[in-house]
């Protein structure tokens, strides 16, 4: 009895030579001086929008590449193995739009899908603000509905490449006395009279993708920018992370093999006591447990890519939620353990800027935090487990 392989399809293959060679011609000889400038990879977008790798995920209909969750997570993950900022460009892109591709009305698709596929504009998701971190339902920002407009007031915080997109997935309070089902959502264009930007912040990784507040100062849009219903905004933001959260995953994957790969290279070359560390045993069993648990939470992933993809195409996946909420806190878990072996691997020269691995270190600890810490995946997954 012959059955395929539980392997990406050979196409999946051939996607990642092509990224692979992409990010390491353009975009890996720029990933130092991004981290050290704390400037946006304009350099990796223009490589990446040129050969259509921004946003792979954009249905056909809407001049996207119609990609699988399982060819944007090979994406996001060999960029984030040269440049995890860079890496941001194609989860963000992603996550910003996966709400309007499960809930807005067909008028808003094609007004805004078109463009981020063509690589003319960005899309960032506005869901957290001061006081609304992992308890993101306390959120204060209102939506007051005038006329045929809203007019929408109030802060949204850690919005990734907040000022560089064009265009703003953003949660907002519509009915106050309804909880998290008086949460709507909506479209908000960068463009829009009395939206403004915080000051960079000054973070420990991740330095070239910029994380603003939006600020939000009276400003009035047309009521068709509101995203499916009033009140389905923090539920559609729900569904959302459920998909996008294996696109983090897929970050903290690539962070960890750009690490291990760096490692493997360095032992093999650096001698002491008159042969090459590699051959020290305590040595190697450091670089087959970082290999092993890397290796789990690629499969993992791949197979919570699987289940969202299905998802996304109408067919149910009751177990998605579990599978996404694991993989991002597997891979994240994983990436921050392998790139802290890494830079114990290369020894003084690991914690110097010369080698990649220190900013591969600070580069992971986001992972652990962003799109739910990982305590909150846990919540998630044991909430899945016991109902």
């Amino acid at each position: 009895m012959s059955f395929p392989l539980y392997a990406p399809a050979e196409e999946h293959e051939m996607l990642r030579e092509t990224v692979r060679a992409l990010a390491e011609d353009k975009i890996a000889p720029h990933a130092a001086e991004v981290d050290e400038t704390g400037e946006f990879p304009w350099d990796a977008l223009k490589a990446l929008v040129a050969a259509d790798l921004h946003a792979v995920h954009v249905p056909e209909e809407y001049g996207g590449a119609g990609a699988d969750a399982l060819a944007a997570v090979i994406v996001i993950e060999e960029v984030a193995r040269v440049c995890a900022s860079s890496s941001l460009i194609p989860a963000v892109n992603k996550l910003g739009t996966v709400p309007l591709l499960l809930s807005a009305s067909e008028e808003l698709k094609r007004r805004y899908l078109p463009p981020v596929a063509r690589g003319e504009a960005m899309f960032s998701y506005a869901l957290s603000e001061p006081e609304a971190g992992s308890d993101a339902a306390a959120m204060r920002t209102r939506a007051v509905r005038d006329g045929d407009h809203y007019v929408l007031n109030g802060t949204k915080m850690w919005i990734t490449n907040a000022g560089v997109s064009e265009y703003y997935t953003l949660m907002a309070v519509t009915d106050p006395s309804a909880g998290p089902r008086g949460i709507s959502a909506f479209v908000v264009e960068k463009s829009d009279e009395g939206v403004s930007f915080g000051p960079k912040e000054k973070k420990l990784g991740i330095k070239g993708s910029p994380t603003r507040q939006v600020i939000l100062d009276n400003v009035r849009i047309p009521a068709t920018r509101l995203i499916g219903e009033e009140g389905t905004g923090f539920k559609t933001a729900l569904a959302t992370l459920d998909h996008t959260r294996v696109t983090i995953a897929a970050q903290a994957l690539g962070i960890a093999q750009g690490a291990l790969d760096h490692a493997i290279r360095y032992v093999k070359e650096r001698k002491q006591f008159g042969k090459p560390i590699a051959e020290f045993q305590g040595l190697q069993f450091m670089i087959a447990d970082m290999a092993m648990n890397l290796e789990a939470a690629r499969q993992l992933t791949y197979a919570a890519a699987a289940k969202s993809d299905q998802a996304m195409h109408g067919t149910k996946s009751p177990d998605l939620t579990f599978f996404s909420s694991a993989a991002k806190c597997a891979a994240s878990d994983a990436a921050m353990a392998i790139t802290t072996d890494a830079v114990q691997l290369l020894g003084g020269y690991g914690y110097t800027r010369d080698y990649p691995l220190e900013r591969m270190m600070r580069d992971a600890k986001i992972t652990q935090i962003y799109e739910g810490t990982n305590q909150i995946q846990r919540v998630v997954m044991a909430r899945q487990l016991l109902k």
